[in-house]
C-alpha cells in the first residue's frame, strides 16, 4: 500500500526520482510453512479476539482498496519471505527488481500465493521475464543471502524497525504508508530544499551550451 502511494505521489511531481528497494523481513522467525492464519497469527501476537483481528484487518483491506489495491486476507498464506528477498536481489541484477517486487507483493496480497515456496517463485520470476532454471539454482543454494543480510544490516544502522521506510537523499525519512499526499508535500519540500538559490545578480557573464551571454555595460 505504502508502494502504490509513493508511486501515485511521483507521478504528480515533475522532477526525476529514482526509487530502490531494499530487504527487509518483518518475522525472520517465521516457517516456511505456516499453520495458522493471519487472524490467528495477530490474535496470538497482539493478544486480542480473532473478531477484533479480523475487524482491524478489515479496516487495511479498505485503505488498501482506498488505494487501488485489492487484499485477500481471508486466504493469504503466510511464510518465511527470505528466498522471495533472495529473489529479488537476483532480479535487481537483471534490471527487474522493481517489476519482481510488484510481482511478489501482487502474489502475496490478491492472488493468495505461497511466496515461500521454490516453484511458486519460479513461476513468478518467469512471469517478469527471469530464467527459471537460473531461478530455481539460485533457490537451491545460499547465492544472493549475502546481498539480503547486507540490506538488512543497513536497516539496523539507520534505525530501521518496521516498514514501510522511506529513506530520501540518506538525510531525510518518512515512515509508514502515508497518504498520497503527504509523500506529494514531503518530497516537494525536500526538492525545493535541495534546489541552488542564486545570491548574485544578473550581471556577471554567464555561459551554457550555446555559447556565452556578456552583459551589457
Amino acid at each position: 500500500m505504502g508502494k502504490k502511494r509513493l508511486e501515485d505521489a511521483i507521478k504528480k511531481i515533475n522532477y526525476p526520482i529514482e526509487v530502490t528497494y531494499r530487504c527487509f523481513e518483518l518475522d525472520p522467525a517465521m516457517e516456511r510453512d505456516v499453520n495458522e492464519n493471519i487472524y490467528e497469527k495477530l490474535s496470538k501476537k497482539y493478544g486480542m479476539s480473532i473478531d477484533a483481528a479480523k475487524a482491524n484487518t478489515q479496516n487495511v483491506i479498505q485503505m488498501a482498496k482506498d488505494s487501488g489495491l485489492e487484499y485477500h486476507m481471508d486466504t493469504m498464506i503466510l511464510t518465511n519471505t527470505f528466498d522471495a528477498h533472495r529473489l529479488t536481489m537476483l532480479a535487481k541484477k537483471e534490471g527487474k527488481m522493481q517489476e519482481m517486487t510488484e510481482r511478489i507483493l501482487y502474489a502475496f496480497f490478491t492472488e493468495s500465493k505461497h511466496i515461500g515456496d521454490h516453484e511458486t517463485l519460479a513461476d513468478l520470476a518467469e512471469d517478469v521475464g527471469l530464467n527459471r532454471e537460473t531461478v530455481i539454482q539460485m533457490l537451491s543454494s545460499d547465492e544472493m543471502a549475502d546481498e539480503v543480510r547486507a540490506d538488512e544490516e543497513t536497516a539496523k544502522a539507520y534505525g530501521v524497525t518496521g516498514v514501510p521506510f522511506y529513506l530520501i537523499d540518506k538525510k531525510y525519512a518518512l515512515t509508514g504508508a502515508q497518504p498520497t499526499d503527504v509523500f506529494v508535500q514531503a518530497l516537494n519540500k525536500i526538492i525545493a530544499e535541495n534546489k541552488i538559490t542564486i545570491l548574485n545578480n544578473e550581471d556577471g557573464m554567464s555561459c551554457d551550451d550555446d555559447g556565452c551571454e556578456i552583459p551589457e555595460k
